[in-house]
């Protein structure tokens, strides 16, 4: 099975590199990069009011991220601290 390629909006590289300790950054990178071979890994959700949405955690982060299976592609929208990522900016 091909895997899927992984796009990361730079907003949420930002907020990767903003957040968190080096550890919790480590594990968050490492997550995102798990996405490529495994996009609806075990503890998924798809968000509810979004028909393209899907969450992962990671400790007390959240990533919010696209599929997109026609394309092979899994795109990271969002990746913040659980009591911040749902907010509207």
């Amino acid at each position: 099975m091909a895997g899927y390629r992984l796009r990361l909006k730079a907003s949420a590289a930002k907020e990767i590199d903003t957040g968190g300790t080096k550890r919790d950054r480590a594990r968050l990178v490492q997550r995102i990069g798990e996405l490529a071979v495994e996009p609806r890994p075990p503890g998924s959700e798809k968000l509810a009011g979004s028909a393209t949405l899907y969450r992962i955690r990671q400790g007390d982060y959240r990533i919010v991220y696209t599929i997109d299976d026609a394309a092979r592609r899994v795109e990271v929208t969002k990746v913040g601290h659980r009591r911040d990522v749902y907010r509207a900016r």
